[in-house]
């Protein structure tokens, strides 16, 4: 896919870069495999705000993407590249042989027309999911489960993917995008290939209507509001807030380590790169 740019017949679309989806489906989601998504706003099962500024945004249908690939065996040929306005990759409607179709998360490189295949003992190619036990040492893949069954949690936003850098014991060894090198058992399934819409990061929304649009409410900085408010609250005129940032409940918002969980230490081999601030 490529970026699109407009003339600068006006401010908003002087600044704004969108990617091209011309050779995506233009038609309607299958409708079989969509539910009713409904907005939170941000809001918890009490209704109170635990997710600031969040709500509106366009009406949406949720696609029931298949994150666990349990079609075992079974060749499927991919019907169609769709948009998703869940998600920053495309997804794909595979129809099998069988007649079952199932939503998958595209990966880069992948036709309308090419067949993919989900088990054990299969070809290493792009689409085709299988066991890391399998998948050759560098190979780029995404979906990766954390637990055999438990469906892909890692690497399944637009253009992501990350590689098997080794073999210890029943595990293998997961370098992801951040750095960080963790064990995962080699019974967990994987696809092969990197997940399409690489362009979406030099996305330029061009105007505030289409944050709104994606469900984004106006944000407020925490030195312009009083002390009651947040913690950078008051001061005489233009005050810097007068102490690290930290967000409205106190936290602070640079460097601070939140990971707490030592039932899972043990997986991770080496951390991830510390970020420059």
């Amino acid at each position: 896919m490529s970026l699109k740019t407009f003339k600068p017949y006006t401010k908003t679309t002087r600044g704004t870069i969108l990617v091209d989806k011309s050779k995506l489906w233009k038609g309607k989601p299958f409708k079989p495999l969509t539910s009713l998504k409904r907005s939170s706003s941000g809001r918890n099962n009490y209704g109170r705000i635990t997710s600031r500024n969040t709500g509106g945004g366009h009406k949406q249908k949720y696609r029931n993407v298949d994150f666990y690939r349990k079609k075992i065996n079974v060749v499927g040929t991919v019907e169609r590249i769709e948009y998703d306005p869940n998600r920053s990759s495309y997804i794909m409607l595979v129809k099998f042989d069988d007649g079952e179709r199932f939503y998958y998360l595209a990966p880069q490189k992948i036709k309308v027309g090419d067949t993919i295949q989900n088990g054990s003992n299969i070809e290493i190619k792009i689409g085709n999911c299988m066991p890391l036990e399998d998948i050759p040492v560098g190979t780029s893949i995404h979906n990766v489960e954390i637990q055999p069954g438990g469906g892909g949690k890692i690497a399944r936003s637009a253009g992501t993917s990350v590689s098997i850098s080794g073999i210890d014991g029943s595990y293998s060894l997961i370098k992801m995008t951040s750095g960080e090198v963790r064990k995962i058992s080699s019974k967990s399934m994987a696809t092969i290939g990197v997940l399409s819409n690489p362009d979406q990061k030099n996305i330029k929304i061009g105007k505030a209507g289409r944050s709104r649009w994606l469900g984004r409410r106006p944000h407020t900085r925490g030195v312009v509001k009083n002390p009651v408010d947040h913690p950078h609250g008051g001061g005489e005129g233009k005050s810097a807030g007068g102490r690290h940032p930290v967000s409205p409940t106190g936290q602070s918002a640079k460097g601070l380590k939140t990971r707490d969980n030592k039932r899972t230490d043990k997986f991770i081999v080496r951390r991830r790169k510390r970020k420059k601030v």
